[in-house]
């Protein structure tokens, strides 16, 4: 069943309207979506090879646009619209004290986490409700979605053939680890908290703080 599930979407994956579905998904992904678009991405690069990299500067693209949209509604939409929305996601609690590190860290908070399996989600949101600097927040959201989504572009562009071979001989032992790595995104979500001295001022931060 997962032979035949894996040739099903190699299909669509190759399918003529497939960059259209990367791109939608790539951009709803970054502000509400709950499914990453690693697993189309990777699809479409085993399908085309000579395409990856083109495949990859769509999905970094429609990401940081996305990311906007998030932006967007962290700043004009958070009680209405944002906190429902994070709390459906599982997010609300982690929330407090991402705000806090982007305040205090703001660009490297974006690179470092951007570039995680941290739904990058929690970010978007949270970078619009503290009012981070937009040129900031674009320039290091293009940065830390580009190494992540261009890498995959390159390596499947570099080494598609053997990679391809390489999927379908250990599929199973590799879609256990994408699914591993997708829940990680959520659990991560609490290394914010956890990946810093105790000392650290946002370190126990709880209360959802207000824009100054």
């Amino acid at each position: 069943m997962l032979k035949r599930l894996y040739d099903w979407t190699l299909e669509k994956a190759a399918h003529e309207h497939a960059p259209r579905w990367l791109f939608g998904i790539s951009f709803v992904e970054s502000s509400f979506f709950p499914i990453p678009p690693h697993p189309l991405l990777g699809m479409m690069c085993l399908a085309q090879p000579d395409k990856a990299l083109r495949f990859g500067f769509i999905c970094t693209i429609a990401s940081v646009m996305g990311g906007l949209l998030g932006y967007a509604i962290g700043y004009l939409l958070y009680d209405t619209v944002g906190q429902a929305m994070l709390t459906a996601m599982g997010l609300a609690a982690d929330f407090p004290k991402a705000a806090c590190y982007l305040r205090e860290y703001g660009a490297e908070i974006i690179l470092v986490k951007g570039a995680t399996p941290i739904p990058f989600k929690l970010i978007t949101i949270t970078a619009g409700f503290i009012g981070l600097s937009l040129f900031t927040f674009i320039w290091a959201s293009t940065l830390s979605r580009a190494f992540q989504f261009m890498l995959v572009g390159f390596l499947f562009w570099k080494f598609g053939a053997p990679i391809k071979i390489f999927i379908e001989k250990y599929l199973g032992l590799l879609t256990i680890g994408l699914i591993v790595l997708v829940i990680s995104g959520f659990v991560a979500a609490s290394m914010l908290s956890n990946g810093h001295s105790q000392s650290d001022i946002c370190n126990h931060a709880t209360e959802i703080p207000r824009p100054i």
